[in-house]
This record gives structure tokens, C-alpha cells and sequence, in this order.
């Protein structure tokens, strides 16, 4: 029996039964155990929501935030060690609704963190009103005559910005989906992946079935690097391109620009008296 270190011993989850969490938990883990990471160096951020629940489950150091706010710790927390692989996941709704500004400017800074977006197309903590990815016309508890709204299309918005690395994934598609996310972890520059899933409870019409249905894999000779033909698979309907739909090698790294070095910032000489108690106090 093969162990992976990212595993834990959870008695209760707080999900329910059938939802993709689960399975998105599965190709993460896979994910960071075929990588052959150290655990003590990764850091996953998270913000509040169903899929922000994540980090709890895997056995590594975790920081959970407020709603919306994952991608500005995760690049504080990069900016302080960049000797750490840190990892911003939560759901649609707090990436792109609550954090949608944060979402915008972490891709303006490219600092080499791993964005993992759990889209549902609904708010699953919130009891099912519809979220920035819901699709158009979709009745939910809040929208009884239907969502009114054009969807937010994070692909497009991230293509339209230059991010080095973008892709989409199915969890109903679990060995993809870690091939996926490895490819985003690995990567040297922000990368945002964006993971159709379903909510069993809230969203009924976005099921397993239908993510299959309406979802296909983008060709072996399909070239990421070509951002023009990548941001007319952002837009294409009405089937959506899965795989690594945009990817630009060689982006500065925020980290790069701010000329900061491996050198961990708890390890550098501090000139003030009371920051430099507090940091031996707690490191």
C-alpha cells in the first residue's frame, strides 16, 4: 500500500455526499505526492466557502482567510519565503465575486503561486444563490425567475491579462485533473486553473452528466502558446476546451521586480527593536 504523505485522518468532512470536493481533494493530494514535495514547504490558502474547506484535509501548513482574500496572503506569504510552494484555492464565488479584484491584479503581479478555482456555479455555503459562474437563466433559491446576468468567464479574463499559465479541468475526470494541477504547480509563474465540479445539493443542473456532456479535451497538436487562438477557446461555446488552454514561459516574476532573494524574511537582519522581538517570539 502506497502512503501519501498529504493524507489525513479526518473523522467528519463538511461536505456532502457526492459533491466534488471530494474528488477535486483526490487529484490535489495525487497531484502533490506524484510532485515529490516536501508537506513542511508547502503552504495552501484559502478563503471561505465549501471549497475553501480544502486545506483542512490535507496535511500540510494552511492559512484560512476571510471571503475573497486567499490570493493577497498567498502572495504574502510567497513575497516572505519564496522557498515555499504556496497554493490559493476556494470556490468560484470567493475567487471571482468576492476576490474578483484580487483575481485581476495577482495576474497583473505574477508572483509563482498556484490559483485553484472550485467552480460549481453556485454559492454551495451560502445555500445556492447563484454565483459569478452561474449560467445564464439558471434558477436557483435567490434567482427564482432565473439568473439574469451573462456568466463571468475567468478564462477569457485571465487570457485577456496575460496570465502565463491558464487551464481548465472535470473532476469527473480524476487522472486528468492531476495531471493538470501538476502541470500548474510546477509551472515558474502564477497559474490559474479553473475546475468544473458540481454541487449535488444547489445546482442541479450542472451535474457530472452535464460537465461530461458539454466539456471536451483539446487536441495533442493544440499549441498553448498561440494567445490568440487560446482566447478563442476562451470564448468558444457551446462545449468548453479542457486542458492547458494558455501558457507563456519566461513572465517576470513579481518576486523578480521586487528584487527579493531566497533568503527567507524571518532570517534578515531587522533594525527595529520590537519587530525584531516579535519575530523571535514567533518563529
Amino acid at each position: 500500500m502506497i502512503v501519501n504523505p498529504f493524507d489525513m485522518q479526518v473523522k467528519t468532512m463538511g461536505w456532502c455526499p457526492g459533491c466534488g470536493n471530494y474528488k477535486l481533494l483526490d487529484a490535489l493530494k495525487e497531484a502533490l505526492h506524484h510532485l515529490a514535495l516536501d508537506r513542511r514547504n508547502l503552504v495552501i490558502v484559502s478563503g471561505i466557502g465549501q471549497g475553501a474547506k480544502t486545506p483542512q484535509y490535507v496535511n500540510a501548513h494552511m492559512f484560512n482567510g476571510l471571503h475573497g482574500r486567499a490570493l493577497p496572503v498567498a502572495m504574502g506569504v510567497k513575497l516572505s519565503n519564496r522557498n515555499l510552494v504556496v497554493i490559493a484555492e476556494s470556490g468560484d464565488g470567493c475567487m471571482y465575486g468576492e476576490g474578483g479584484n484580487h483575481f485581476l491584479h495577482a495576474i497583473r503581479r505574477n508572483c509563482d503561486i498556484t490559483v485553484i478555482v472550485h467552480d460549481n456555479m453556485v454559492y454551495g455555503l451560502t445555500k445556492g444563490q447563484a454565483s459569478p459562474t452561474s449560467r445564464l437563466g439558471m434558477k436557483t433559491s435567490l434567482q427564482l425567475n432565473g439568473v439574469l446576468l451573462e456568466p463571468f468567464n475567468p478564462i477569457a479574463v485571465a487570457i485577456a491579462l496575460d496570465a502565463p499559465f491558464v487551464a481548465r479541468a472535470n473532476v469527473g475526470d480524476g487522472n486528468q485533473t492531476r495531471e493538470i494541477i501538476k502541470q500548474a504547480i510546477a509551472f515558474k509563474g502564477l497559474s490559474v486553473v479553473d475546475i468544473f465540479q458540481p454541487c449535488v445539493i444547489f445546482n442541479k443542473e450542472n451535474t457530472y452528466q452535464w460537465f461530461k456532456e458539454n466539456t471536451y479535451y483539446l487536441s495533442d497538436d493544440y499549441d498553448p502558446s498561440d494567445r490568440r487562438l487560446a482566447f478563442e477557446k476562451a470564448i468558444e461555446t457551446p462545449k468548453f476546451p479542457l486542458g492547458i488552454i494558455y501558457r507563456r514561459d519566461g513572465r517576470e516574476l513579481y518576486e523578480d521586480m521586487l528584487g527579493i532573494t531566497h533568503t527567507p524574511a524571518y532570517e534578515h537582519t531587522v533594525a527595529d527593536a520590537a519587530f525584531a522581538k516579535m519575530l523571535k517570539d514567533y518563529t
